[in-house]
């Protein structure tokens, strides 16, 4: 896949209502120690994958927190966060440690820019991540792709509220919130 193509030259594009790509990857976990961790570890879990685009930057942190802040919200919705940048674990483990905090969910260090390409949020003349946010369901298949441009955050409510939404199996309305009904 090539960023923001459109067109795939491997076996399958990334498309809503078709199975992710199989992915493995060495990660930061949240006790400092490193590990692979394959999309398989999670099968039978929701998954949430962001993609940032750099580590000791000003918005990532931001992202980060957001996440780190509502990690149990999304744990009790059966679902798991996943960061991915193309900074080291290393790295990771570095801004962790001086000033980023604590992170309770695993951070993937991309280094080889397979798991970015597979996604098509590289943009390989920088070798970093667009801001990439993905909810894949419990069988693997992806359910939600938003992608926002270098300079703009996402919106870790938004990911929440669509997380909800897409595990209720109904039709939702636009502004859909929790506890409203669905329109079927």
């Amino acid at each position: 896949m090539q960023h923001g193509g459109g067109c795939c030259q491997e076996e399958q594009c990334l498309q809503i209502g078709k199975p992710v790509p199989h992915f493995v990857g060495e990660a930061l976990l949240s006790d400092g120690s490193f590990k692979q961790i394959k999309l398989s570890d999670y099968k039978g879990k929701w998954v949430v994958l962001f993609f940032y685009p750099l580590d000791f930057t000003f918005v990532c942190p931001t992202e980060i927190r957001g996440f780190n802040q509502h990690y149990e919200e999304f744990k009790k919705l059966g679902a798991e966060v996943l960061g991915a940048s193309t900074d080291s674990v290393y790295s990771h483990k570095a801004w962790a440690e001086n000033g980023l905090g604590k992170v309770a969910f695993p951070i993937f260090g991309d280094t080889n820019h397979q798991i970015s390409e597979a996604f098509n949020v590289l943009i390989p003349e920088k070798g970093i991540s667009l801001r990439g946010t993905f909810i894949i369901d419990a069988n693997g298949i992806l359910r939600s792709a938003v992608v926002n441009d270098l300079p703009v955050g996402r919106s870790v409510d938004e990911t929440l509220r669509t997380l909800k939404a897409l595990q209720t199996g109904k039709l939702t309305g636009c502004e859909w919130k929790p506890g409203e009904k669905t329109l079927n």
